[in-house]
This record gives C-alpha cells, sequence and structure tokens, in this order.
C-alpha cells in the first residue's frame, strides 16, 4: 500500500497541545522528544495505516478506530481511522485516562 496523507483532527490537534504544554512543565527537553515522536508516529500509520490494533466503539462516528503507542512513551497513544484516502488522526491521549468515556458516545 502506498502512504496515505494524515489529517490531525481537532480533539487531536487540542490533545497535542495539552501533553506538550504539561511535558513542558515538568521537563522541556521531554516535551520536544515527545512531538517529535508523534509526528514520526503519524507518518509510520500513513505508510502502514493497518498496523495499529482495532479498537471496537459503539459510535458510528469510531467506525475501524485503531490505536498505536507513541515509540519512547508508551503510554500515550494515538487513535486512528485508516480510510481509502488519508488516514484520520482522532484522539493523541495516555493510557491511564478513562479512554471508553473519553472515546465513547
Amino acid at each position: 500500500m502506498s502512504r496515505l496523507p494524515y489529517r490531525i483532527q481537532p480533539l487531536a490537534d487540542r490533545d497535542l497541545d495539552d501533553h506538550v504544554q504539561y511535558l513542558r512543565e515538568r521537563e522541556p527537553a521531554a516535551a520536544l522528544r515527545f512531538i517529535d515522536a508523534v509526528f514520526d508516529t503519524f507518518e509510520t500509520l500513513s505508510e502502514n495505516p493497518e498496523i495499529g490494533a482495532p479498537r471496537p466503539f459503539d459510535s458510528p462516528a469510531l467506525a475501524g478506530l485503531r490505536l498505536w503507542p507513541v515509540p519512547g512513551f508508551e503510554r500515550w497513544f494515538v487513535f486512528y481511522i485508516p480510510a481509502d484516502t488519508t488516514v484520520q488522526i482522532v484522539r493523541v491521549l495516555h493510557g491511564a485516562r478513562d479512554l471508553p468515556t473519553i472515546l465513547g458516545p
């Protein structure tokens, strides 16, 4: 399969801003490593859209949702939906969060 462009959805963009701000306040160098790792992950998903583990949810809007860990930050996950022409980046969330509630209907 050829590389698909990725599209960062507004909630995923907000997640990134929040995570980077959190890390920047605690360890600025980690914030830079995190953002690099996340965008490397987006590229990986763009090249291999089926690589992530499927995550079934009741919401039709989340049909086909998959997740993949951020290398070096394995407790953070990219939730995405591979489509015919794009990879939709839905959320970027820490695994300790209440994921069913956050991603629920």
